[in-house]
């Protein structure tokens, strides 16, 4: 990835669109993560590789360019939830490929869908997307101490639903 970062830097286009491309499905479920209409999913990924491309030699370290690009798509579904922006239709509609996972199915969905927004962005870069809780920490420029309370309040959120459903049952 450092490679294709370089190369977009000096405005390479194809490299820029690889680059885009292999982070299409991280940024699809964070998004979605903040976003319920998948019409402001897209704005938000759009509006992302926008700022990415127009920006992208700004960024000081080539190998932060996924917290980079996380952060920068984080402030844009924000900015969305803020304005109460709705979509604008237009005759081509913008197609996200997006394959499920197993750790993305719809009881998990739904799960995360129910959690405090401050909990489930942090489970959802943990779990989901594999960033460090020092990673997660820049993203979301917090503490990493508050970054390790919000897991720990997510999880046992997760452990609250996943019980008051029914799903979990204790042994007697």
């Amino acid at each position: 990835m450092t490679r294709l970062v370089k190369r977009a830097k000096r405005k390479d286009a194809d490299a820029f669109t690889e680059l885009m491309e292999s982070q299409m499905q991280n940024m699809y479920k964070v998004a979605r993560s903040i976003l319920s209409r998948d019409e402001d999913v897209a704005d938000a990924i759009s509006d992302t590789i926008l700022v990415c491309w127009e920006k992208i030699d700004t960024l000081k370290k080539n190998r932060f360019f996924r917290t980079w690009m996380t952060r920068i798509l984080i402030n844009k579904c924000n900015d969305i939830l803020r304005a109460g922006q709705r979509t604008v239709f237009t005759d081509e509609p913008l197609e996200i490929e997006y394959m499920e996972n197993e750790f993305l199915n719809l009881e998990w969905k739904e799960m995360l869908q129910s959690l405090d927004e401050k909990y489930r962005i942090v489970l959802l870069l943990y779990y989901g997307e594999g960033f460090s809780i020092k990673e997660i920490a820049q993203i979301l420029e917090l503490t990493e101490s508050a970054i390790k309370s919000r897991l720990s309040r997510g999880r046992e959120q997760v452990k609250q639903e996943y019980n008051a459903g029914g799903i979990c049952h204790e042994k007697s």
